[in-house]
């Protein structure tokens, strides 16, 4: 199974194909033109992230209140304005934010129901370099993780080289701390792992770097995030706008501003420090 170590194969196949075209006489003129051209070729894919593919990402952390929704539509908001084809999946039947602010990418599954969790991974395996977001409900790694074993799930994702990332949503409590130690000892290596530190939820993860969790998932090749604290009431207010992020720190002619100016701008600032974690996954390339 493939594991934060070892990633999907579509870049290995395809360096493969270029090495078999080398040109046999290694000090003729067009063997070095072959080989500056495949210098600059790996350069390009480093910089833009060349492999465009579909990719899951289960947004997580199995306690309620740690951001998961929060980050789910940040994240889908970061695929919106980067031009990355997206679905996306809200298993919160509480209160369904993920859905209700970007309803027209979203759409419900329940995570009781199979052939509900079906159309999640046809999306992952019929999309095109689609990034498919699931927003998890609190205590759902039991229900995701029978449909997975008794579907097959992520053996049919990994034949079909799409990359499963299961995003860890902390908060600076112990028990927190604890369902990451649960998360990796479930999953081990058959998952691609990102740790989200978030702010806005903990002032201090002191116990996280020094923890054997935190060294477990290095291992394992685990991502580890930083997210800032968006101020309070600038999230209260987007919040109570009902809308998308994009929506929130925009103005139209014909409309009025969702949140006042100084909202706006502490808002675009969050968003740009939030995009800039993201911009280290490197969504569309091979490897997260």
């Amino acid at each position: 199974m493939q594991s934060g170590k070892t990633f999907c194969c579509k870049g290995e196949k395809f360096w493969s194909m270029i090495r078999k075209s080398a040109p046999d006489t290694k000090g003729s003129w067009f063997y070095v033109a072959w080989a500056r051209s495949i210098k600059a070729l790996t350069l390009a894919t480093q910089v833009v992230g060349f492999f465009d593919m579909n990719q899951v990402h289960l947004i997580g952390g199995e306690k309620g209140g740690v951001g998961k929704s929060v980050l789910s539509r940040v994240l889908a908001q970061y695929c919106i304005d980067r031009e990355i084809p997206l679905r996306g999946f809200d298993s919160d039947r509480s209160h369904s934010s993920f859905m209700r602010f970007y309803a027209d990418y979203a759409e419900h599954v329940g995570l009781e129901n199979f052939e509900s969790l079906d159309r999640l991974a046809e999306a992952a395996l019929l999309g095109s370099n689609t990034q498919v977001i699931v927003d998890l409900a609190a205590q759902s790694s039991t229900s995701l993780r029978t449909w997975m074993d008794d579907t097959g799930v992520l053996e049919l994702l990994h034949d079909a080289e799409v990359p499963v990332n299961c995003w860890h949503i902390l908060d600076d409590g112990r028990d927190s701390l604890a369902m990451l130690g649960r998360l990796l000892e479930d999953f081990q290596d058959q998952v691609q792992y990102v740790i989200v530190l978030n702010h806005g939820r903990g002032a201090r993860f002191d116990a996280f770097h020094a923890s054997e969790e935190k060294a477990r998932a290095l291992e394992l090749g685990a991502k580890i995030l930083e997210i800032p604290k968006l101020h309070e009431g600038s999230m209260r207010q987007v919040d109570h706008s009902n809308s998308s992020f994009w929506a929130a720190i925009h103005t139209t002619d014909d409309a009025k501003p969702l949140l006042g100016l100084l909202d706006r701008q502490r808002v675009k600032i969050w968003l740009k420090k939030v995009y800039a974690e993201f911009d280290s996954l490197h969504l569309t390339s091979d490897r997260l």
